[in-house]
């Protein structure tokens, strides 16, 4: 009982404003982690994740959003691209849906500048925010498989094109969504101790295998490019014979666990019928007259002709297919001024996120995962349209939002440096 009263009054001697702040931190930090979790479950527009994340960022806004002067040039090229949009817009016959659209757009735009600012004041929610995304994926991958195996009365629901696409409207969208959970888990396989393997290998199994029913080419390789990137990072970084010699180990089991796992899945039924043939390198609508890359030739003449842009989303309604290639798009929907912006941008980030990604630093697994993941989704927006894609504008606030710590710290070295007396000039 005294050891009791003994430590009351040490508590009560908390200030409140620090039982306070630490009480708006918890709830800040529960607070992001549901939009995380909510941005798997995208199954109908507009989106749970959506609507929530507005109303969030716009409260924070209210109560104090502070943004890095790093993360300022990330701000001025979204905002520039969908300036680009707004003018694309006058030229226009009918505006249909167009003003819905450029509002998602500014939305993500101001998404991805949340979470590089809320990540740049606090890193500890790199962490959060990675394992909320993990749990997201790990739901809405069992619902893609469930659905591909119809475990369920209803479960189709969660498969569009006899593909696995979990809560998602498109298995195209599903896959590359994965990848980063993915790759943060196979991070932790590499570099965590061997008694949490178990418990990664489950969910990074579950994943994986979301990844694989989705039936997307984008997302086989880009997970393929992002683990192998990932891997070659970690070897180069490390100084330690032992770790790269696990780091080689774990890699040749991991290729031969996968190679069975792959024989043993190309035995169920319709399984190896529709990896044939979306393994294909080329598909139909790839090559046609008027197919995928038959449309990047118009698309560019018609970009000469009109530097402003012909309008959101109508390319599609004039050739019956859209572009599915970021870079045309931006030129067709967003015009030059939104073409520049993005490519400027999509330049920024790979710079300054590769020039930081090896530096020893609390924050680097997080940047290293997101920046790999960045890298595959740009490549494959050379393929498939990425514009509206919510994991995009994640991956983007978690490369600026390094960049921005990175900012901060070097300044902070900068200030901390002594002054040689020799670099003073004497008074006269």
């Amino acid at each position: 009982m005294s050891a009791v009263a003994h430590e009351l009054p040490a508590v009560s001697k908390l200030p409140a404003s620090a039982v306070n702040a630490k009480l708006i931190s918890l709830i800040a930090s529960a607070a992001i982690a549901i939009g995380i979790l909510l941005s798997g479950f995208v199954i109908s527009e507009p989106a749970p994740y959506e609507i929530y994340m507005a109303g969030l960022i716009a409260v924070w806004a209210l109560f104090g959003l502070r943004i890095s002067r790093a993360v300022v040039p990330l701000l001025v090229l979204l905002v520039a691209m969908n300036i680009g949009g707004m003018i694309a817009m006058t030229q226009m016959a009918d505006l249909a849906n167009t003003p819905l659209y450029l509002a998602v757009s500014l939305f993500l735009a101001f998404s991805a500048v949340f979470f590089a600012s809320v990540t740049s004041v606090q890193p500890s929610l790199y962490r959060l925010i990675f394992i909320a995304y993990v749990v997201s994926a790990v739901a809405t991958s069992t619902l893609g498989i469930a659905g591909y195996f119809h475990a369920f009365p209803g479960s189709e629901i969660f498969t569009k094109y006899d593909r696995a696409a979990g809560a998602f409207q498109d298995p195209n969208v599903f896959g590359p969504f994965l990848v980063l959970p993915g790759t943060y888990l196979l991070y932790l396989l590499l570099t965590g101790p061997v008694s949490r393997m178990p418990l990664l290998a489950m969910p990074l199994l579950i994943i994986t295998a979301g990844i694989f029913f989705s039936f997307s080419r984008g997302a086989w390789g880009m997970f393929a490019v992002s683990a192998v990137l990932l891997t070659a990072c970690l070897f180069l970084q490390s100084a330690s014979g032992k770790f790269r010699l696990r780091v080689v180990v774990m890699t040749i089991a991991a290729l031969a666990l996968l190679v069975i796992a792959f024989i043993v899945i190309l035995q169920l039924p319709g399984v190896s019928d529709m990896f044939t043939q979306r393994a294909q390198l080329e598909q139909s609508y790839d090559s046609a007259r008027l197919g995928r890359f038959a449309r990047y030739t118009i698309g560019f003449q018609l970009a000469m002709e009109h530097p402003f842009g012909i309008g959101p989303l109508v390319f599609g309604t004039i050739y019956g297919e859209d572009t599915h290639d970021i870079w045309l798009k931006a030129l067709m929907d967003y015009g030059w001024l939104g073409f520049v912006s993005f490519l400027t941008l999509t330049l920024w980030t790979i710079g300054a996120g590769f020039r930081i990604l090896l530096r020893d630093r609390p924050w680097q697994p997080y940047l290293l995962c997101a920046y790999v993941a960045y890298l595959g989704n740009i490549g494959l927006g050379t393929f498939i349209d990425i514009d509206h894609w919510r994991h995009l504008y994640l991956l983007l606030g978690l490369v600026w939002g390094a960049i921005a710590l990175e900012y901060r710290h070097q300044r902070e070295l900068r200030l901390a440096r002594p002054v040689s007396p020799l670099a003073i000039s004497p008074a006269r």
